[in-house]
């Protein structure tokens, strides 16, 4: 149980067209996942002749990871960048495209500016960019770093991998209702969660909001999948596991100081827990990468200059009942106790100190510490697979418990870990935990 600090305008037929791109917005949040940025094009402009200096492509290398571009165009076992990442969402499913510089099937016929105009305006030489891929995030990054990573993409291996089409219903597959919505929704800025002047929270602010594009995924969408522009970086469920709120006051919340930030994001784990789920090839293949003044920068940004002190959570006690006397809500707890004891403890130590390279503290987990416990419920039910992290560490595979434990089992055991170890009310039901299981698994 690991941490993560993972569409109406014109009538009738306005209404329709809009939804699709309104879909598709809510699809997915990450890197380009359409065809049309890579579809066999070759752009006029485009000059085969330009060799880029070998400083401008190694600034664009460090770019491209602090964008995160290979989490969603470098296919698992597949040649880099060359795309195929499947990527599930509710309205059907995307593909990662081809960004090597193949003149059929990726952007070996895209010149530097067609480059730009799909990262700023998500419109490639063949048509408009479904949203899933995050230009409205991206149309921030500036020419000059758009120039550097278009220069060190230009240097990849071609890979002759054609791309696949998305694969919508209708109306959803109406690509070019995506106009509509970005005339709605698109805007030059976006809203900052946290305050400061200095250089560090500037520098943070471009690599947290344009390059990173965290407000894709942790800020929460619109009934029209439109990022709510007043509620930025306050968490959203884009997936199975939620993006938490990664506000200043949430983070300081849940614990989290700009030193253990900077370990997080530079090694993926932290007193707080581990990088999982969405934010596990996050830092992998993207902050990890980070040199230690971005690093730090990020850090900064996300807590601003000023940044909250953080909440540090009583000791853990146990009241006895008076004599004579259980209430129910005492029983529940040591019903919690003593499923933690019998599935979790060994794991994670009998005071939730966790084991190094095995699994991770939950005395003070900041997944144990969200006020919404949609996370820990769904970690327990699922469990989370063997995790690899930079220099060398590792956390061991976590059993799912959804056949082993019935609904009341999983409520109880996450109330005592929220109230043991989370600050948090036992307030989870057994309904609560039925919503989550997947088909197939079965309430017992």
């Amino acid at each position: 149980m690991s941490a993560v600090p993972t569409f109406r305008r014109g009538g009738i037929a306005g209404t329709w067209m809009i939804a699709a791109a309104l879909a598709a917005a809510l699809a997915l949040s990450a890197c380009d996942r359409s065809r049309d940025g890579n579809a066999a094009h070759t752009d006029p402009v485009a000059s085969a002749s330009a060799t880029p200096a070998a400083e401008q492509v190694a600034r664009g290398l460090y770019l491209a990871q602090a964008a995160d571009c290979a989490a969603c165009h470098t296919a698992p076992g597949g040649a880099p960048f060359a795309g195929g990442v499947r990527l599930e969402s509710p309205f059907g499913t995307f593909y990662g495209t081809n960004i090597t510089p193949d003149p059929q099937h990726g952007i070996g016929g895209w010149s530097a500016d067609t480059f730009y105009r799909a990262l700023h305006d998500g419109v490639a030489p063949r048509g408009q960019l479904y949203p899933a891929m995050p230009y409205p995030s991206y149309r921030a990054i500036t020419r000059d770093d758009s120039d550097a990573i278009y220069a060190y993409l230009t240097t990849l291996k071609p890979a002759a991998v054609p791309n696949r089409e998305p694969e919508l219903a209708f109306p959803f597959n109406m690509r070019f209702a995506v106009r509509y919505w970005n005339m709605l929704f698109v805007r030059d800025t976006l809203p900052d969660a946290s305050r400061g002047e200095s250089a560090d929270w500037r520098r943070g602010r471009y690599l947290a909001t344009a390059l990173g594009h965290c407000g894709e995924c942790h800020t929460p969408r619109g009934r029209f999948g439109n990022p709510d522009r007043s509620r930025p970086l306050q968490g959203d469920s884009p997936g199975r596991i939620a993006a938490p709120d990664i506000t200043p006051q949430a983070l300081a919340a849940r614990g989290w100081t700009g030193a253990d930030l900077r370990s997080f994001f530079s090694d993926g784990i932290a007193p707080q827990g581990s990088a999982f789920s969405e934010m596990h090839p996050v830092v992998r293949l993207s902050t990890s990468h980070l040199n230690p003044d971005d690093v730090r920068a990020l850090s900064v940004y996300l807590l601003g200059d000023d940044a909250p002190a953080p909440v540090v959570l009583p000791a853990p006690t146990t009241l006895p009942a008076a004599a004579g006397t259980t209430s129910a809500d005492t029983a529940q707890l040591d019903a919690g106790r003593d499923l933690y004891r019998a599935v979790c403890a060994a794991c994670h130590g009998a005071s939730g100190e966790g084991k190094p390279h095995v699994a991770v503290p939950l005395r003070g987990n900041a997944t144990v510490r969200q006020a919404n416990p949609h996370n820990l419920i769904v970690t327990t039910l699922d469990g989370i697979g063997a995790l690899e992290f930079p220099h060398g560490e590792r956390m061991q595979a976590m059993p799912g418990f959804a056949r082993l434990l019935s609904d009341a089992d999983v409520a109880q055991l996450t109330n005592w870990l929220r109230t043991t170890w989370g600050g948090q009310p036992g307030d989870v039901t057994a309904q609560a935990v039925a919503k989550f299981r997947l088909p197939g698994e079965g309430a017992r």
